[in-house]
């Protein structure tokens, strides 16, 4: 159980300083590496992390802080770190020591340096409220919590043939050109006497490393040698760093003058970069668009950026460099301002996309630039308050259904307070805020939101749904379907009201006009190839055969569900069809298999912060299929298997709900 990321290259050396943070991870529940940047902090946390996984009842899970520029997100960030996309209207930091209190895990916070004051008021509140955590950070100072257990991290020992630098620049070396021979007397004193310049610095090796494609090792020792000796300016960084500003510095006049533009224009971007986010943010005066693609694999081979998927990711020493340089070239606020805009329009096309075959991929891409988005709406709040209100209101429906309502919530109501006239992205933004608030729960604030919207009829009548009151949720719905009648492609918030139409009528107990509604909705759904509604027609669907004594069928429909609400990654739909599918499976016979079921779902409704939400009337439902599959499986046999899932990773819990085979 966890999330630690994955990489590629392997780890060499540290065993010794493995052994102590291992030993210090025992006797202290708050362990630091610090130690400056490109010294290898993150990769030992990392090698730490998996060695000692086996120990955490309840995982190791890892939340990457390099993004943050300021606290607002620090909460948030680490909750997303840890699986909780905390639906309640509760502060994140106080969801966060209820999700953590009964659980035993590593949490891993790496790079807490420009959030030092606020990671250490976080860490001392969840170890708090949690017993069974730890935390392991990685900081260029310690935190500077009470109980906290500081180490400082060293560069690798450099200089003798057996050292670990040495060992370090041979692996890469093997990597950047293989089959590459180092073992002649000059190759071999002339690689030890890099890592020995380089005083074994991981991030100033590999950087060095790159340079093997065009020169030998020899000539790299000349050349940094003469670097080295004739540095006399300590200003910049402190006289310890002198070896990795050197490097960085010498990589970057190593590069071509377009592919140092770009590195530096690169430096406002915080998450991974897509190369066609690059192309659209980057591109501009001697850097064409196509020149792009070449640089940034060019700058991938120098080890000035990751890859990472399909992207690339920027470490944060070589970013703050690119910085330094993009504000020497007085192009910091045109490009942060590009790159903000360029986010912004990026959510627009989400929600005009949102209604068709392209809904998934929109998903996605939402959630995978969520830092730049962020860093976005931020730069957009302060410089033009009209965009961020648009692009808030756009943005809405994907961070509520991802699950990051309290950043929909807090973006959608800074923007609101602005004092803006009056128009459509105004209403779009009330109407987010309303379906933010509904789902956290605060059926109040949301009906406020929606008078103030009177057009917005999806938010309202999903909000009267929410509250147990279906007969009005149909009116509103219902009203504004026949006021606007016409094709959902022109208004996509018609199908949001369709669904809300849809649940009214089975929460009414009108189940025969529920059904056509259902399958009325999912011929429209699959005519634009999109997987929202047709997911919540098919949640109706299994509710109404499990209502009408077809529980096979209901079984079908909850596993289709699930397959559209695991691709849109919503945690919520996948709870409600996790709770479907344990009712179809108990009405069948197998009390332990859904007793299974319903342990994942209970595991997902932890995740969200909600125990068994959704619309009320299913409460009483849900207590009728538990007591059908008690009843066939017996009390201790299914207290057993619900245990056991609800203690297990989520995902795998779904995995193995899904593995089940259909009754023939």
């Amino acid at each position: 159980m966890g999330n630690l990321p994955v990489v590629t290259t392997s780890f060499v050396g540290r065993d010794s300083e493995l052994d102590r943070i291992d030993r210090a991870l025992q006797d202290h529940r708050l362990v630091t590496l610090s130690g400056s940047g490109g010294v290898g902090k993150s990769r030992l946390a990392l090698q730490t992390a998996e060695r000692v996984r086996d120990r955490y009842a309840d995982g190791v899970w890892w939340a990457d802080l390099s993004h943050l520029d300021d606290d607002q997100l620090l909460t948030t960030t680490v909750c997303d770190g840890v699986g909780l996309l905390d639906h309640s209207p509760r502060r994140p930091v106080a969801a966060l020591c209820e999700w953590l209190s009964d659980r035993r895990l590593l949490l891993v916070l790496d790079c807490c340096e420009r959030v030092v004051d606020s990671c250490r008021q976080l860490v001392t509140e969840l170890l708090s409220a949690a017993p069974g955590l730890t935390v392991l950070a990685t900081s260029r100072q310690p935190l500077g919590a009470e109980g906290e257990h500081a180490m400082e991290v060293s560069p690798l020992s450099a200089g003798e043939d057996g050292d670990e630098a040495v060992r370090l620049f041979h692996d890469r070396a093997a990597a950047v050109v293989p089959g590459l021979a180092l073992d002649s007397p000059g190759d071999t004193a002339a690689v030890a006497e890099i890592c020995r310049r380089l005083e074994g610095i991981p991030l100033a090796v590999e950087l060095a490393c790159a340079q093997l494609r065009d020169s030998s090792a020899q000539e790299i020792t000349g050349r940094l040698a003469s670097r080295l000796d004739a540095l006399s300016d300590d200003t910049l960084w402190p006289r310890r760093h002198r070896a990795l500003r050197t490097t960085i510095g010498w990589s970057h006049e190593l590069c071509a003058p377009l592919e140092r533009l770009l590195w530096a224009r690169l430096s406002v971007f915080r998450g991974v970069i897509m190369t066609a986010d690059a192309e659209a943010v980057c591109a501009g005066g001697p850097l064409g668009g196509e020149a792009i693609a070449p640089a940034l694999e060019s700058l991938a081979e120098q080890s000035v950026l990751r890859r990472t998927g399909e992207g690339y990711r920027m470490l944060d020493t070589l970013r703050e460099y690119g910085a330094m340089w993009l504000a020497e070239l007085a192009e910091d606020a045109l490009f942060t301002d590009r790159h903000a805009r360029h986010f912004a329009q990026t959510a627009v096309q989400a929600h005009a996309g949102w209604l068709g075959p392209r809904q998934v991929e929109w998903y996605r891409r939402v959630a995978s630039t969520h830092p730049d988005l962020c860093a976005a709406l931020e730069h957009l709040l302060a410089e033009d308050p009209e965009k961020a209100m648009e692009m808030a209101g756009c943005a809405g429906l994907f961070w509520s259904c991802c699950g990051h309502l309290h950043q929909a919530r807090t973006y959608l109501e800074r923007v609101l307070a602005l004092p803006l006239s009056a128009g459509p992205h105004r209403t779009r933004a009330l109407w987010a805020l309303g379906i933010t608030l509904t789902l956290q729960g605060d059926h109040e604030a949301a009906r406020r939101v929606g008078k103030e919207c009177e057009e917005a009829a999806h938010s309202m009548s999903f909000t009267y749904l929410m509250m147990g009151r279906p007969q009005t949720a149909h009116l509103v719905s219902d009203h504004a379907l026949r006021l606007h009648p016409g094709d959902p492609a022109d208004a996509p918030s018609q199908m949001r009201c369709r669904v809300i139409r849809l649940f009214a009528l089975s929460a009414l107990g009108r189940l025969d006009e529920a059904y056509e509604e259902a399958t009325r909705l999912q011929r429209i759904s699959l005519r634009f190839g999109e997987h929202w509604g047709r997911a919540y027609a098919d949640h109706q669907l299994a509710l109404i055969h499990l209502l009408q004594g077809r529980p096979r069928h209901a079984e079908s429909h909850a596993r289709a569900m699930l397959a559209s609400k695991h691709e849109l990654h919503d945690s919520l739909g996948i709870a409600l069809g996790l709770d479907l599918l344990a009712g179809a499976i108990a009405a069948q016979g197998d009390g332990v298999a859904a007793a299974r079921t319903s342990g994942t779902g209970h595991t997902y409704w932890r995740i969200i912060g909600h125990p068994h939400r959704g619309t009320p009337e299913l409460g009483a439902i849900r207590e009728q299929w538990e007591l059908q599959a008690r009843q066939a499986a017996g009390n201790t046999a299914y207290e057993r298997a619900y245990r056991r899932a609800s203690a297990d990773d989520a995902e795998r819990g779904l995995a193995h709900a899904l593995e089940r085979q259909l009754p023939s």
